[in-house]
């Protein structure tokens, strides 16, 4: 098979899945559960890619497997957290000022703005998992696999304990208002967020034992930039600011990103 063909087959399958996914949002009036798609979609696409493949080595299995057990979880928390907080304010926001400001109903704005927009941010940043399975080179799990399989596991359990610490957190009414700053928020403002990220150069290394999956670079580098400067981390501590009297204190003793030990007060 082809590589235009084989990416091409992964393209048309989330292609139709988000058609479906807007068809639905358009029956909800609401498209913020988009975001539990996000990781499951990643699922779909390397489970296609594997099927299309068709030799189950350890490379794939493992490729399939990493991001199975991250994207399944991730995308059934997302799931049931849009489930109990309803429509999420940043696409409600989003859509009401194209409606306002471009004259665009709600069919318009959710598919050019949410659906149109991350069907293909979603096919790259799945590169690893579709390149790394890719052709008769599949091998053996190597150095450089390894390296990508502990640090992906790294971050699926990172981003759950993180999503875990912060859903205790939220439960409790006696912190209304405050800012979460024990367990691993502690080390970091976005462990979630960090964790998506050691997922996403996990599955590259990994990927990157092959020659042709050496290509999926960009996809790291396009999630960490989305992560940290896009939709991710400006998104909530712009919010946060404006909502949690304690958040600039917790900005200036706390890393933004990457773990580290916080800063001592001046």
């Amino acid at each position: 098979m082809a590589l235009v063909e084989f990416l091409g087959v992964n393209a048309l399958i989330l292609a139709i899945c988000f058609i479906g996914l807007w068809l639905l949002g358009l029956r909800l009036r609401d498209v913020s559960f988009v975001d539990s798609w996000w990781p499951v979609g990643m699922v779909v696409v390397a489970w296609v890619s594997f099927l299309q493949s068709g030799d189950p080595s350890p490379r794939r299995l493992l490729l399939v497997g990493l991001c199975t057990a991250w994207g399944l979880r991730l995308g059934g928390y997302l799931l049931w957290r849009w489930r109990q907080h309803g429509p999420d304010r940043r696409y409600v926001t989003m859509l009401g000022l194209a409606e306002k400001e471009r004259g665009w109903g709600f069919a318009i704005s959710s598919l050019l703005l949410v659906f149109a927009l991350q069907a293909p941010l979603q096919f790259l940043v799945g590169l690893p998992a579709q390149l790394g399975q890719f052709g008769k080179f599949s091998g053996e799990i190597g150095p450089l696999a390894s390296a990508g399989a502990v640090l992906a596991a790294i971050g699926i359990l990172f981003e759950t304990i993180g999503d875990w610490q912060l859903t205790q957190f939220k439960a409790d009414p006696a912190n209304q208002g405050k800012v979460l700053d024990s367990g691993l928020w502690r080390f970091t403002r976005h462990p979630n967020y960090f964790g998506d990220a050691c997922v996403g150069w996990g599955l590259f290394l990994i990927a990157a034992e092959s020659p042709i999956g050496l290509w999926s670079l960009p996809a790291p580098m396009l999630l960490t930039f989305l992560l940290t400067r896009w939709s991710g981390v400006p998104t909530v501590e712009g919010r946060m600011r404006r909502q949690r009297p304690d958040y600039e204190a917790y900005v200036q003793r706390t890393s933004s990103f990457i773990p580290w030990p916080p800063k001592k007060a001046a």
